[in-house]
């Protein structure tokens, strides 16, 4: 990809993302996502209607007349954004990859925390981290988070959510919002999703693809892991090929429903081919 390819797609994103973050998540987000608590703000006149247990008895027994005191929300909050960028993220059956429906999911989250003043960090990660963005505010740091999703090449092809959840868990000192963004092919990262839980609010969003999901008939082919580079001759039309790419993709999307549940985080599933509007829309509503 060009320079001048790259800017073109980082603008494209920009424009539909903001807009979407503006007129219809930024709201949502603030409601769904709270901040660490309330700090004082002022004191002022008692008006009717105002609760009397925050009554500044000091302040009403100076002036002789009622005072309350008033708190606002103490709303600065952290959203660290975790996608994953193995080889099966390179995998579309449609003009959208599922890296590029990814980036376009992170971009509006993104943008959403910005609305709300709310710092953003990015973590790239396969079998390993492969890139760590610090969190941080402005449009310009958004702009370059989105640039790196785009762009960066990742080192490993596989799959790997361990390493990542661990380097999270370890960086964050805070509480924070978490997002975690793969198709989760992945068994074995119960443990660390547990640990990060216990601190952070996380969701973790499995991203699938049509074809992940059922073995379309085509014969005798060869098919190439994206991740592991191994060929194999497979008869797709074979009912023990179906039944065994059915029970691996179950199997996998079991572990994240379960995992995800067991550790009190929340969780969405999402095909590219579906609305990811309405899905976050969803889950915000449900928080």
């Amino acid at each position: 990809m060009t320079t001048q390819e790259l800017i073109k797609k980082v603008r494209k994103i920009e424009i539909k993302t903001k807009r979407l973050s503006q007129d219809i998540f930024g709201g949502e987000y603030h409601s769904a996502f709270k901040g660490r608590g309330m700090t004082f703000s002022e004191v002022r006149g008692y008006n009717y209607g105002d609760d009397v247990r925050n009554i500044d008895w000091n302040v009403t027994a100076r002036y002789n007349e009622p005072y309350i005191k008033t708190f606002e929300e103490e709303r600065e909050l952290t959203l660290m954004l975790a996608v994953d960028i193995s080889g099966s993220s390179s995998f579309g059956s449609s003009d959208t990859t599922k890296r590029e429906y990814m980036t376009e999911i992170a971009a509006t989250l993104a943008f959403s925390a910005l609305q709300n003043n709310d710092k953003v960090g990015l973590l790239l990660f396969t079998d390993r981290v492969e890139l760590f963005i610090p969190p941080k505010k402005g449009k310009a740091h958004v702009l370059r988070l989105i640039r790196e999703l785009l762009q960066h090449e990742p080192v490993g092809t596989g799959t790997d959510l361990d390493p990542a959840m661990t380097f999270i868990a370890g960086y964050l000192k805070k509480r924070s919002i978490c997002f975690f963004l793969s198709d989760f092919m992945d068994d074995d990262y119960n443990r660390s999703l547990r640990i990060l839980a216990r601190k952070h609010d996380l969701t973790g969003m499995r991203i699938t693809d049509p074809r992940d999901e059922e073995l379309p008939n085509m014969g005798l082919v060869q098919l190439r892991d994206l991740e592991t580079g191994a060929r194999k001759l497979i008869a797709t039309g074979s009912r023990s090929a179906q039944r065994d790419h059915r029970s691996k993709r179950e199997a996998a999307r079991q572990y994240f429903e379960d995992s995800f549940k067991k550790a009190g985080s929340g969780s969405i599933e999402t095909s590219i081919e579906d609305d990811y509007v309405r899905k976050l829309m969803a889950y915000f509503k449900q928080r």
